[in-house]
């Protein structure tokens, strides 16, 4: 493993540092429905016009303007896939529901709670539409044939989908799925938390961080509890060989038994840094080998979670095409004073009331019960100045 500097580096160098080693996967064309989730390896364009044709908005009458007084003698009906098959003509109606086709010749849409109807004669008894065309949805109104609907590295929620194939798509060129390796390690773990004597505890950090990284739909294997011991976590890493990242948890500080970085030189790994000036978070580490990355979190629960938030979950992003892998900063008003800060940029857990962010009283990197409750993350600059409740911070959603 190839020497790096032992100071900590700032966030934003760590982050840019991470992302830089990142190759995006290869690109495969899969079914629309199997693309939820991923990220899009080519520009959406669309390969219809949306709507085809002139609809209407809402449940009345189609009638041709420009008078719009009435009355009008009804010819017919024109429903959400049964169009009219006439014209309508100057002194006509014809019934129309909401998404209907606009018969020919109409290019008005009377509501129906604005007109009474006696037999076949329609008369207006409310406000007539203004302007005429105000409860017509026009062709093209959403996207016209050939538009760019998404560009390249757009992530497809259910929206993206429906829109997909509304825009005439069976299938989406995306990347391949990435495929994480997830492994725990430390003597004091239990693999099963039933069963934990008073020297051990449960080993929650690899479930934890797998149902996190879960929602970018990638391929997750757990590997461990692995114990402290140089041999077994080289064989680990040996055993992650399918995996794109390799994410330790555990081992990556500087005390006798934390043995990432040797096993990692064992293995042939090259050390690309190590250490983040962030609190809690500060024992973190990037490497590679060949085409892989790992990426060893702390063994805390809180700085496992939020050096996931922060790293693991952006590499993710960046890996699978993201055009916007970093997490995005909100404004949020304090509800609660905020002391001082330290030396370092601090991420403290704070929950969200109807008053603001309620900074939690217990900010200890091993407490799983405030980080249970928390809900946002309060990002603090270093040196960073007391603040009164009602000042406004940046911070993250968890």
């Amino acid at each position: 493993m190839s020497a790096a500097h032992n100071s900590p580096i700032p966030l934003e160098e760590a982050q840019a540092r991470l992302l830089a080693l990142v190759t995006p996967l290869p690109v495969e064309r899969v079914d629309v429905s199997s693309a939820l989730g991923r990220y899009l390896a080519e520009p959406l364009n669309a390969r219809r016009t949306q709507p085809a044709a002139d609809l209407s908005a809402m449940d009345g009458y189609a009638v041709k303007g420009p008078q719009l007084s009435g009355p009008w003698q009804l010819v017919g009906e024109s429903a959400a896939g049964h169009p009219f098959a006439g014209t309508v003509a100057a002194g006509q109606a014809v019934r129309i529901a909401t998404g209907a086709l606009l018969p020919t010749g109409g290019d008005a849409v009377v509501l129906q709670e604005d007109v009474v109807r006696d037999g076949d004669t329609i008369t207006l008894t409310g406000t007539p539409p203004s302007p005429p065309a105000k409860h017509v949805r026009h062709c093209g109104n959403d996207f016209r044939r050939d538009s760019e609907l998404l560009p390249k590295g757009a992530r497809i929620g259910p929206a993206q989908l429906a829109l997909a194939i509304s825009a005439g798509h069976n299938h989406l060129a995306v990347r391949r799925l990435p495929r994480i390796a997830i492994i725990d390690s430390g003597d004091e773990l239990a693999a099963d938390p039933e069963i934990c004597a008073a020297h051990q505890i449960p080993a929650s950090n690899g479930a934890m961080l797998a149902a996190l990284i879960a929602a970018l739909t990638c391929e997750i294997r757990r590997l461990g509890p692995i114990s402290d011991d140089l041999d077994a976590i080289t064989k680990a890493l040996e055993a992650a060989a399918w995996a794109d990242i390799i994410v330790t948890t555990g081992g990556a500080s500087v005390g006798d038994h934390d043995l990432i970085r040797p096993a990692l030189a064992a293995w042939g790994a090259t050390l690309d840094f190590w250490k983040v000036a962030i609190k809690p978070g500060k024992p973190l580490l990037v490497a590679t080998k060949g085409g892989q990355i790992v990426l060893g979190l702390p063994g805390n629960p809180v700085s496992s979670y939020t050096t996931a938030y922060l790293f693991l979950m952006p590499l993710i992003r960046a890996i699978s095409g993201a055009d916007t892998p970093l997490p995005q900063a909100i404004i949020q008003r304090l509800a609660t004073p905020v002391p001082a800060g330290g030396s370092r940029r601090e991420f403290m857990r704070a929950r969200l009331t109807k008053a603001g962010a309620e900074i939690l009283t217990t900010q200890d990197s091993g407490a799983l019960a405030a980080l249970a409750v928390a809900d946002l993350l309060i990002d603090r600059p270093a040196g960073a100045q007391a603040l009164p409740a009602g000042a406004d911070v940046p911070a993250y959603f968890i």
